[in-house]
């Protein structure tokens, strides 16, 4: 019970965010859970699946990462696209369903860049540089071995890839969903960018470390562009890749200043940082602030997300107090309750994030994730 008092006021207090009334600061985080059609429309299943989300209490959904064109956007078979009208067509029953519930719904626009394990409609990868992404490919989405070297992409592919997220979100908007989150982050396309050494670009769009910010920050803005200004437009930042998790910054505080900064000069409303572990020192040995507090101090005027293992509502508290965060997104736990947000709120017992038997061998929806409020099976 301590840990509820401990967070009840802070985490069920309502946030505005550009002209959505969120009921408390609980916002469920993008997770890949390759369950679409195979030419990438959303199902009855992932619209059960976010319906029961937005019936558990959370006051945000993020979508897992969708591909934004038919083209070398697509990272993994069996994730979902909004890269034409069937699509649209598709995610607006999932859509209504949250708003049905009380929730509002943003689609995570992602770009695999050098991190794409299975992509119908092209062969090869694109990506910065012709760097292959450290690490090997996920088998829980259906991946092994090393990663493709990828081509680097030409100043008419950047083009062509900042339209497709424009193009995408204009999409986003007509299905329904509240906003769109650019994937900044877990060195898919745009943090491959971000990142020294998945770039070694001698162009605009490589070199220092603002330079490095160009594609998101052209990015966003052709989204802004797109959409307009009553429509949510965040992003998802990171350090960690998903096959290379331990890489830090290099230049440690400054380059976040920069990184930062710089998306807090573009026409973005959130910052959604993620971290193995929100509340840790992002830099230990240089700085004791977590990734969030650094967000919070180098854009002062954006709403700021932190996500990375915030399992219980003791932690959440602590990242919304002294984190710097605004809004929480949980990931692990959520899978294993999705009425994370009632329990906290409650008092009830949490169930372990980390369950074996919450988790299958394919990161896919699991017939239990269905269901709200039955706790995890044990057999």
């Amino acid at each position: 019970m301590s840990e509820t008092s401990a967070s009840e006021a802070t985490l069920n207090e309502p946030y505005g965010l550009r002209g959505l009334d969120l009921p408390n600061r609980a916002v469920l985080a993008p997770m890949t859970r390759i369950s679409a059609h195979g030419d990438g429309r959303a199902t009855e299943r992932m619209r059960n699946y976010y319906r029961s989300f937005a019936e558990g209490g959370f006051g945000l959904l993020v979508t897992e990462g969708i591909y934004p064109d038919a083209a070398h956007s697509q990272g993994y078979l069996d994730q979902p696209g909004l890269a034409t009208s069937a699509h649209v067509d598709s995610w607006r029953p999932v859509t209504t369903a949250v708003h049905e519930h009380g929730g509002s719904i943003i689609a995570q626009l992602m770009h695999a860049g050098p991190q794409g394990q299975g992509n119908p409609h092209v062969s090869g990868l694109r990506s910065a540089s012709a760097v292959r992404a450290r690490g090997e490919q996920a088998g829980m989405y259906r991946g092994s071995g090393p990663y493709e070297v990828p081509e680097a992409l030409n100043a008419e592919e950047i083009g062509e890839v900042i339209s497709s997220f424009a193009a995408a979100a204009v999409r986003a908007r007509d299905a329904g969903f509240d906003g769109v989150e650019i994937h900044g982050a877990n060195g898919y396309l745009v943090d491959a960018f971000l990142t020294d050494y998945l770039n070694e670009r001698t162009d605009g769009y490589g070199g220092s470390p603002m330079a490095r910010t160009r594609l998101a920050r052209e990015i966003i803005e052709a989204v802004r562009a797109a959409v307009g200004n009553d429509f949510v437009v965040g992003i998802r930042i990171s350090q960690g890749k998903v096959s290379d998790a331990t890489h830090r910054w290099s230049e440690g505080v400054a380059e976040a200043e920069t990184i930062f900064g710089a998306l807090a000069g573009a026409s973005v409303d959130y910052l959604h940082t993620t971290e193995w572990k929100a509340n840790a020192p992002a830099f230990p040995d240089e700085d004791a602030r977590s990734l969030s507090q650094l967000a919070r101090e180098f854009a002062p005027g954006l709403t700021i997300i932190a996500n990375g293992h915030l399992d219980t509502g003791a932690e959440a508290a602590q990242s919304l107090g002294e984190g710097g965060a605004d809004l929480v997104a949980i990931g692990k736990a959520a899978l294993a309750q999705h009425d994370w947000p009632q329990r906290v709120q409650q008092g009830r017992q949490l169930l372990d994030p980390l369950a074996p038997s919450a988790f299958g061998d394919l990161a896919t929806i699991q017939d239990w994730e269905l269901r709200v409020d039955e706790p995890v099976p044990t057999s």
